[in-house]
């Protein structure tokens, strides 16, 4: 039995259909917004401070009534740059004992990233929206609906669709800053650039490239 040619791109399995102001719209009307979380080290805080940093998390989620998805991207950190800018240093480097500090240094990091991987971790919040669709079928006359709407008028309504729940998207980020503000984290809602960039190294982990934000 022969195989089949299975082709396809991933444009294939993503239900995108566009990147909008930083928004994401999907296939089914969906709008998705992305924001950058920092993180916070628990265990270099005091008991008293980790409690209340669970608190604030515990309202966080209690202050919810959407969905949102936390996603985490690790990555293999390229520590060369930082390698070579270390080096530059040595070279330039008049006093002996510093220079003598340093290189110890850079022998350290050496041995430490050839026996663990250093990775590189970031955070992210993914909201949704999904806007009201109105049916033809309950509005406008007879003439209306039986040659439909006009190029124009489709992409004014469709114009419209999207502000309104870019609106109602923006109010639930908003909520989402606020709330998880209260335990010290701290978010940046994507642009553009730097959403295409998110999908860019999810599909292409092999590459090199880094965050804009």
């Amino acid at each position: 039995m022969a195989k089949k040619n299975i082709q396809g791109s991933t444009r294939d399995f993503v239900p995108i259909k566009e990147v909008k102001d930083g928004i994401i719209v999907l296939e089914d009307g969906t709008l998705v917004a992305i924001s950058l979380a920092t993180s916070i080290n628990l265990s270099l805080k005091s008991y008293e401070e980790q409690q209340g940093v669970l608190n604030s998390f515990k309202s966080f989620l209690n202050t919810l009534d959407f969905s949102t998805q936390i996603a985490i991207q690790s990555r293999k950190m390229d520590i060369g740059p930082y390698m070579e800018l270390l080096e530059e240093k040595l070279k330039v480097q008049e006093n002996e004992l510093i220079k003598l500090q340093t290189m110890e240094y850079i022998n350290f990091i050496k041995n430490f990233s050839e026996n663990v991987n250093v990775m590189d971790k970031q955070f992210f919040l993914v909201t949704s929206y999904k806007p009201a669709v109105v049916s033809s079928e309950s509005g406008g006359g007879f003439i209306s609906n039986l040659f439909g709407k006009s190029k124009k008028d489709q992409s004014d309504s469709d114009k419209l669709t999207f502000e309104e729940g870019r609106i109602q998207l923006e109010q639930r980020i908003s909520l989402l800053q606020s709330t998880l503000g209260r335990t010290g984290v701290k978010t940046k809602l994507l642009d553009t650039e730097a959403v295409l960039e998110v999908f860019y190294s999810i599909y292409n982990p092999g590459s090199e490239s880094d965050l804009i934000v």
